[in-house]
């Protein structure tokens, strides 16, 4: 050991006491570090500054004519563009747009073509298509450019249908609400022709009485005509007015039959986000089952489950409500089993609430989550999610059927009553012919009479048939039902159904800027880099090592090394922290976890050179670009092919990297523990490689190397 301090020592008098090599150790202590900061400043926020990243955008649109109106979608889509600076959009012709894209002048274009806003206007037609947007993209430009181009056009699209769906629903329970307004003004209309029609068929005992006995009787039966014909004006107004109002809502139902089949598309849409939120339920299901889990940890994710159950619960709520008053008007019920499916997912999602509260509660306090509610927690997720897989896989041929068949139901009824309503009208003047051949009869005498006895039962019957249909509409549906249905809040349902599920983003250890979260990525990488440039530029043998043992020889340069590592990742850290001011939470721990860093990967470097020399630096080169590639420095290793992803756990890079990502955005201990120890292991498993196969391999290396020199071409 005493050899070991002595190389050590005369290697730092050596340094000190010469001015040349004073210059070049400070510059490989300085050095490395320009490697980071430059490529962290570089990357600093790449993507804030999107607005230079041109992008041609060509409208061609004619524009149309719908419903009286013209419209002209591509103009308004150039409108919003011009105010929206994300990107660098440029507006020109399509020729120029083609030829920019092809030379680089631009990233992409965007194309609107001559039919845009005609395809868009087919949902009023009984022919529908979708209208199209022309995408091209110049991929040989940069990597990431198309990336960012491809997010921006499909935001677009994302934006015009977002508008036209909010528009489309809008019109729909616009027309709703118009007749449900309507009929709740004419309601009472209604309900005196009802009652008018069932007091004449109560009379009709009477009247026919009044016919027979009118013979013996006719001063009588004369004071019973009078009073009804003065009631028979007031019937046939009300009867005909019934009649037209019946004949406007028939016409109505017709039409938001039409329209609702525009709205199919967004319910089915409303089921499929409910399911993809399911569906991330269940992934944080299957960390909270997962045996090793911390208490903190529950809680946090019982926090996020919390968030995304109670907005799942008010969506399937929201489908209920609509359903439920849908089916009101089904005599059939056809909506009944689609209802109860999201009657048990609604209860599902609830009990699913129920547990994470239990959950939250038992380890608020540090204590472990009870397994039995993990059970029936997990349980419940795994039904919610299957049973939101059999409502979205039967939609189109199971809900949207049963949907029609209540509108058509509901259509069905409002013609029964219609017909009901008019043949009520066309059966007035025979009322009135009756009442005046009474009249005539009382008059005229016997010879009248008996005319109007003989016509009196088809009259009888005819009544008695409208009454009958007015009390079978009353027992299968009640009209109020269908107002209430009808007159839901415009801009609530329009809005709903445009965007009915809303994320909630929570970002946990946020970092500011790319930069910063690419910086241990490069401060780890600069390490590396100063270890080869080290081994480089100062040589790993000493002048009279047969003086000394191997081991001393060995650990004694080491420490040399070891000194001029320190400094460079001391120097690069401090940079980071203060020169470019790299965001980091735990800046202490940073800069200590940054001379571990260095430490380990000096003693891997130098070792391989001790012992193998030149080969020993292609060796760590070959390492360095290995773990470029297999360490998760840029891209998630689950990204990357199965070979890098094998690689991964055997690197330093991976353990590295990982600490010093923590003390950037926040630290977990036990992750830097975990990455601390490997490095720990490794750098004693290299050590002692070092010590105890340096005499043995570094002469066979050493022949290796001599022979080589001889060829003149290798120092």
């Amino acid at each position: 050991m005493k050899n070991t301090v002595y190389i050590y020592t005369r290697d730092l008098k050596r340094i000190f006491t010469n001015w040349a090599m004073i210059i070049i150790v400070l510059t490989l202590m300085i050095l490395p570090s320009f490697y980071a900061w430059f490529n962290i400043k570089a990357s600093w926020d790449p993507y804030g500054r999107t607005e230079g990243i041109a992008i041609a955008v060509t409208s061609e649109d004619e524009g149309s004519t719908i419903r009286g109106q013209h419209v002209n979608v591509g103009k308004d889509i150039i409108a919003t563009l011009k105010k929206n600076k994300t990107l660098g959009w440029t507006f020109v012709s399509k020729e120029k747009a083609d030829h920019g894209v092809k030379h680089g002048d631009y990233y992409a274009s965007i194309v609107i073509p001559k039919d845009f806003s005609q395809k868009l206007g087919t949902v009023l037609q009984d022919r529908l298509e979708k209208p199209v947007i022309i995408y091209k993209v110049n991929e040989k430009i940069n990597a990431v450019a198309p990336k960012i181009t491809s997010k921006g056009a499909s935001s677009l699209t994302q934006q015009i249908s977002e508008k036209f769906v909010k528009t489309a629903n809008g019109a729909i329970f616009s027309v709703f609400n118009e007749l449900g307004i309507t009929l709740q003004r004419d309601l009472p209309t209604i309900q005196q022709v009802e009652q008018r029609i069932f007091e004449l068929e109560n009379r009709l005992p009477e009247i026919k009485k009044v016919i027979n006995e009118a013979n013996d009787t006719t001063q009588k039966a004369g004071a019973i005509v009078s009073k009804a014909q003065a009631a028979l004006p007031e019937v046939e107004r009300l009867t005909a007015d019934g009649a037209q109002m019946t004949q406007q809502l028939n016409t109505f139902l017709t039409k938001s039959d039409e329209v609702l089949k525009t709205a199919e598309p967004t319910i089915n849409e409303t089921l499929h986000r409910v399911q993809q939120r399911a569906l991330g339920v269940q992934e944080l299901k299957n960390q909270l089952m997962e045996k090793d889990i911390a208490p903190a940890e529950v809680n946090a994710a019982a926090e996020q489950l919390k968030g995304q159950l109670t907005k799942q619960i008010a969506d399937t709520g929201e489908i209920l409500t609509l359903l439920t008053d849908l089916n009101a008007l089904s005599q059939q019920k056809v909506l009944s089993p689609v209802i109860n499916q999201i009657k048990s997912v609604h209860t599902l999602l609830q009990q699913q609430l129920s547990d994470v509260n239990s959950l939250q509660q038992q380890t608020k306090n540090g204590d472990a989550p009870d397994p039995s509610v993990l059970e029936k927690f997990s349980s419940r997720t795994d039904q919610a999610v299957s049973k939101l897989n059999t409502l979205t896989n039967s939609y189109s041929s199971t809900i949207v059927p049963a949907i029609e068949q209540a509108i058509k139901e509901a259509k069905d009824k409002t013609a029964s009553a219609n017909a009901l309503l008019d043949e009520a009208n066309k059966s007035m003047p025979d009322v009135s012919n009756v009442l005046s051949k009474t009249a005539s009869g009382i008059l005229l005498g016997q010879q009248e009479l008996a005319k109007i006895t003989k016509d009196f039962p088809r009259i009888e019957q005819n009544v008695h048939n409208i009454a009958d249909k007015i009390r079978e509409f009353q027992r299968k549906e009640n009209i109020e039902d269908i107002i209430n249905l009808l007159k839901n809040d415009v801009q609530k349902e329009s809005d709903f159904f445009a965007k009915p599920v809303l994320l909630k983003e929570e970002r946990l250890y946020p970092i500011p800027n790319y930069g910063s979260a690419m910086s241990p990525f490069y401060t780890t990488l600069c390490l590396w880099v100063g270890a080869l440039l080290l081994v480089s530029i100062l040589s790993v043998e000493v002048a009279d090592e047969e003086r000394f043992k191997s081991y001393e020889v060995y650990l004694g340069r080491l420490l040399t090394f070891l000194s001029i590592a320190l400094v460079q990742a001391f120097i690069v850290t401090i940079g980071d922290l203060f020169l470019i001011k790299t965001y980091v939470v735990d800046k202490v721990p940073f800069i200590f976890l940054g001379l571990l860093c260095s430490f380990v990967f000096m003693t891997i470097v130098y070792t391989l050179v001790a012992i193998f020399g030149n080969a020993g630096k292609a060796m760590a080169i070959v390492l360095l670009v290995l773990q470029l590639s297999a360490a998760g420095g840029t891209f998630p290793i689950q990204v990357v092919p199965a070979f890098f992803q094998a690689l991964n756990p055997f690197l330093p890079f991976t353990y590295a990297i990982s600490m010093m990502r923590e003390v950037v955005g926040g630290m977990l201990a036990d992750i830097v523990r975990k990455d601390v120890t490997v490095l720990l292991c490794i750098w004693l498993g290299v050590l002692l490689v070092g010590i105890f196969l340096h005499k043995p391999l570094s002469k066979t290396s050493a022949k290796l190397t001599k022979k080589a020199r001889e060829s003149k071409l290798i120092h």
